[in-house]
């Protein structure tokens, strides 16, 4: 994902998203710099008009949002409705998520 943001990040800034750039902004991250992956991702976008791609994933992501939202609120209700657990120490819930990882 890494390279998908500094990507994003070249091109807010407004400078072109070729190899050098990203191996630049990688590095000042402090990430290990993969140099076929810098190279798919070049490759991958060009040509692509980010902006158009940026407003496209916002308007399909959109749509998606609401009915999670509205969800929301009904679950928050119910949860308000329950009596809280007492008396649970943190080794016991501590002992609880022990048993989730073996």
């Amino acid at each position: 994902m890494e390279y998908v943001y500094t990507a994003l990040v070249l091109h807010a800034a407004g400078k072109e998203v070729n190899e050098e750039n990203v191996k630049s902004v990688l590095t000042a991250a402090g990430v290990t710099v993969d140099d076929a992956r810098v190279k798919a991702l070049v490759a991958s976008l060009d040509g692509v008009d980010i902006e158009e791609a940026i407003s496209k994933a916002a308007v399909a992501a959109a749509p998606a949002a609401a009915p999670a939202a509205a969800g929301a609120a009904p679950a928050a209700e119910e949860k308000a409705e329950e009596p809280e657990e007492e008396g649970k120490t943190e080794e016991e819930a501590a002992a609880g998520l022990g048993a989730l990882f073996g």
